[in-house]
């Protein structure tokens, strides 16, 4: 039940497209690139989505009701530095890119909203987790999972408790249009405007509780931790657990940013 839209056909050449579609390279069960919750490309509309930087292509799939079959730009330094490997995908025997662009499956952030309570309030917080390890831009191969220390060095505090709200970085902000969630920016270098840190491939809905908490706060947290310590929890009290795990292991760190729009 896959949906294969013509630019991606385009993108990976008709041969691997018709093996897409006659089920021969199908994922069968995957984790959706946009909510990363459960699918199941044989019992549910499944999209194709092709992440292209300049030299690399990477296949995800997504629930045909997150995102339809597209193709997502995404700056090569990404797909070849920062973001290494893509796990749920390559587990589950998912498909590589075809055409020119072969390459490894590599990691992609992962973001989910919450409300924490720290210091008797309700404070709005997006979790993020990457799918696989990331190694630092321009390391070798499997030189290790470099995700906690490249956010440390831009700011982001260890946590060991969520006892306290963490200290604002200053220079990032969280993007919030129309009551959805489109972006985390970061410093532009040499103090050029913001850019995107993370992009939401569509615009993400947020609750009203959550949207309400960042206009009056005026600022959201963010917490990250490295893949496989948060998970997808589909209750705020089992995202609150989860988080206080990953903090007393030593594998969270938080900051606050300010909230951009509404």
């Amino acid at each position: 039940m896959l949906d294969l839209s013509d630019e991606v056909r385009a993108e990976i050449g008709d041969e691997e497209a018709d093996r897409l579609l006659a089920g021969e390279n199908a994922p069968g069960a995957y984790d959706c690139t946009s909510c990363r919750t459960p699918g199941d490309s044989e019992r549910e509309r499944t999209s194709t989505v092709l992440f292209v930087g300049d030299e690399t292509a990477v296949l995800a799939f997504a629930h045909a009701a997150c995102l339809p079959s597209q193709i997502v730009e995404v700056a090569e330094e990404q797909l070849q530095g920062a973001v290494r490997a893509i796990t749920g995908s390559a587990d589950e025997g998912a498909p590589g890119p075809g055409g020119s662009r072969g390459a490894p499956e590599q990691a992609v952030l992962g973001v989910t909203s919450g409300l924490v309570l720290i210091e008797g309030e309700l404070r709005p917080a997006l979790v993020v987790e990457p799918t696989g390890p990331i190694a630092r831009p321009g390391a070798a191969p499997g030189g290790g999972d470099e995700f906690l220390q490249l956010l440390i060095e831009q700011g982001f505090m260890p946590v060991t408790s969520l006892d306290g709200v963490p200290p604002t970085v200053h220079g990032w902000s969280v993007l919030l249009a129309m009551g959805q969630l489109h972006a985390i920016l970061q410093p532009g270098t040499g103090g050029g405007p913001q850019v995107a840190w993370w992009q939401a491939p569509q615009p993400l809905q947020v609750t009203e509780g959550w949207r309400a908490a960042a206009n009056k706060l005026q600022s959201v947290l963010l917490f990250a931790a490295p893949a496989g310590s948060i998970g997808r929890q589909p209750r705020e009290d089992l995202l609150r657990d989860a988080l206080d795990r990953a903090a007393s292991g030593g594998r969270l760190v938080a900051c606050g940013m300010p909230l951009a729009g509404t």
